[in-house]
């Protein structure tokens, strides 16, 4: 969604819109991948306006589908975020500064557009965990035959010894 920022009246507008798959499909680096895919996004919030400066708060909503760190299914994951960001005006010397900045509420913007659909793809991105499971107690695959050891149990036997202590297994204790 663009935001025209002529617009945007100083006393603030209300925003509301949807997203969906294929717009989140077209925001990753990598096309066609399956292991994150967007069921939908709902976004609200309130736009205003000082000056050249642009204030936009908000809300989303929605769920991914992603894979489970152990068992490799696919799970229902919740979206859940609110957010603030402020954009000013491009000028050559402040955006080589805030390239540096470490704020992540604060944004450039050129002519008279500003494009939310990069911000809300990075909330979508930062409500991602770095270990997605399943179900809390998921026991994930068997590290020999690659069974989902949530469905049911495998025959490999857990006699497996690391090789490099095998010769501790002829070690004697004397008492």
């Amino acid at each position: 969604m663009k935001i025209h920022v002529a617009n945007v009246p100083e006393d603030g507008s209300r925003i509301e819109f949807t997203r969906d798959k294929k717009w989140f499909e077209e925001h990753l680096p990598e096309r066609g991948r399956q292991d994150m895919v967007l069921e939908s996004i709902t976004v609200s919030g309130m736009v205003r306006r000082l000056r050249e400066s642009v204030f936009l708060e908000g809300t989303l909503e929605g769920a991914l589908i992603i894979a489970c760190s152990r068992c490799l299914e696919l799970t229902r994951l919740p979206v859940s975020s609110s957010f603030r960001y402020t954009f000013v005006p491009t000028s050559t010397g402040q955006k080589e500064e805030a390239e540096l900045s470490e704020d992540l509420e604060f944004g450039f913007y050129e002519g008279e557009t500003i494009d939310l659909d990069p911000v809300l793809f990075e909330q979508i991105l930062l409500q991602v965990p770095m270990r997605t499971l399943c179900r809390d107690d998921c026991r994930g695959l068997c590290p020999r035959c690659g069974m989902n050891l949530n469905t049911g149990s495998c025959n490999c036997r857990d006699e497996h010894v690391d090789e490099r202590l095998a010769i501790l297994k002829s070690f004697k204790v004397k008492e």
